[in-house]
């Protein structure tokens, strides 16, 4: 027994010196660099502690990997999915008070105001809206009369401009929209469009004279036709609403709701309709076609605070763009998503993911005529969320903007204030939420510049050039140009930035 002893303590001694002498380097050894090796200790900022033995991490440090991994692509996911979050909201927010895809048709006969939830919308020419959708079979979209219309897919990507900006150039035509798994006919006759995905939104706006806009409307629903192609030889009628002051939401949501609505929308679509990349994001925390979304408790911890970031990420990047390009004017605060010149964000081969974000955020409808407006035509657009110090809008307190004479804009120009919370139209108690040059009451400088004001209350006798903000309520504004000239394109104009009155 004892000699049994004496025996494993040697062994163990000799065990312990093997241990503590340096190892024998093998015959066939590489020339390791250091940037190469990871050390057995590190530390990170969103991982805290990291431990390793020879490279294998510890299992508390691949349990905080793995959630930084899975939380970090439900951000990623969550940002890069907003065109298809807000197209959802869209179309959904519209099934919702009763819309039927191919059949029914809303129009803001009265304009729109602050009762219905769109992003950033305009309150001085009417939308007409519908949703058509190619899953059962191409669609016929037929316009007779003038119109500016564009057609986005289920992932807000272009699909085609219909009216004065499309091939049948405001003489109206026939439009087919054909889907990714259709094999049949393609009969003559119509402009054909194809896409990728099965749903879509019909934007609108009916072409007038000026206060003809009620016989245009008319005559519009008179005439145009949705309807999918197989009833070509009789369709059936449109249903036509007034949206007017209807209370209804097209905006997605901000908290964890968001992946559901996603959910939703990969699920309807085809496999194929999206970027690998991003079903490839969505897979990694469990949204896959085909499968239920069913979230455990950990992963639901981890799509709440993906949506917190994410959210947080989308309004930094939307109210405080740290991308100096998009900023329209070096010295002003006014900028733009926009600014690129690309309706598909793209720079040099690369899409700038701050920019769709934003715009996507804040933001409906994409079209190219958007980035590449010519001199006397179309429309610009510059977000203004800040006052000339940098600091947030804030609808307690008044603000004048002076716009310089002459105003380059060939139609007319206009502001429109937005509740930062929506992005949709901010309450108050005017309908408009905004004005525009054509404003019967608004008053023009003698040398033709425009001031206007931004507050709770009106400055005394300056009523007609006031817009309403409210207080506790922080604003954004957009100023758009119809028919931008040439003064806005070389920017030898630039309009005055929120000046605090108070």
């Amino acid at each position: 027994m004892l000699r049994i002893w004496i025996i494993g303590i040697g062994l163990t001694a000799a065990c312990l010196a093997c241990a503590s002498s340096p190892p024998v380097a093998p015959e066939y050894a590489a020339e390791v660099p250091e940037n190469l090796r990871t050390p057995d200790n590190a530390r990170s900022k969103y991982l805290g502690a990291i431990r390793y033995r020879d490279g294998f991490p510890s299992d508390e440090t691949v349990e905080r990997t793995f959630d930084f991994l899975d939380t970090s692509r439900a951000v990623q996911l969550y940002l890069n999915a907003i065109p298809a979050a807000s197209m959802y909201g869209m179309l959904n927010g519209h099934a919702e008070i009763g819309f039927e895809a191919n059949r029914t048709v809303g129009i803001t006969e009265s304009l729109m105001n602050a009762r219905s939830l769109w992003l950033t919308p305009q309150t001085t020419t009417p939308y007409v809206t519908s949703e058509v959708d190619v899953r059962e079979g191409p669609v016929v979209i037929d316009v007779k009369t003038p119109v500016i219309g564009i057609l986005d897919d289920a992932f807000f990507r272009y699909v085609a401009d219909l009216g004065m900006g499309g091939p049948d150039k405001g003489e109206g035509g026939r439009y087919l929209i054909v889907g990714p798994d259709y094999d049949g006919d393609v009969p003559d006759g119509y402009f054909v469009f194809r896409t990728r995905t099965y749903r879509h939104w019909l934007l609108i706006r009916v072409v007038s004279t000026p206060g003809r806009m009620k016989e245009a409307i008319d005559a519009f629903k008179r005439s145009f036709r949705l309807y999918p192609l197989a009833e070509a030889r009789n369709p059936q009628p449109n249903t036509f609403v007034d949206l007017s002051s209807r209370q209804y939401n097209t905006i997605h949501a901000s908290n964890a709701d968001f992946f559901s609505e996603l959910n939703e929308v990969i699920q309807y679509e085809p496999a194929e309709a999206y970027d690998p990349e991003l079903a490839g994001l969505a897979a990694a925390i469990g949204i896959k076609k085909g499968e239920p979304f069913a979230p455990d408790e950990r992963m639901t911890r981890i799509l709440d605070e993906a949506a917190t970031v994410g959210n947080a990420a989308a309004r930094s990047i939307t109210f405080r763009p740290r991308d100096r390009s998009v900023y329209f004017y070096e010295d002003r605060q006014w900028y733009s998503p926009l600014a690129g010149g690309s309706h598909e964000f793209y720079d040099r081969g690369a899409r700038v993911l701050d920019d769709r974000a934003m715009f996507h955020f804040y933001a409906t409808g994409v079209t190219p005529f958007m980035v590449t407006p010519r001199v006397g035509a179309g429309s610009v657009y510059e977000i203004g969320a800040t006052d000339v110090n940098g600091e947030p809008l804030d609808g307690g307190r008044s603000y004048s903007v002076t716009l310089p004479a002459p105003i380059p804009a060939k139609d007319f120009w206009s502001f429109m204030v937005y509740d930062n919370q929506t992005r949709s139209i901010l309450e108050t108690d005017q309908v408009a939420a905004g004005l525009d040059s054509n404003a019967d009451a608004f008053e023009f400088e003698p040398d033709g510049s425009a001031i206007v004001y931004f507050g709770p209350e009106p400055p005394p006798g300056r009523e007609g050039n006031w817009v309403q903000t409210m207080p506790q309520k922080g604003f954004n504004v957009l100023l758009r140009l119809y028919g931008p000239l040439e003064a806005w394109f070389d920017k030898s104009w630039r309009p005055g930035d929120f000046e605090p009155m108070d």
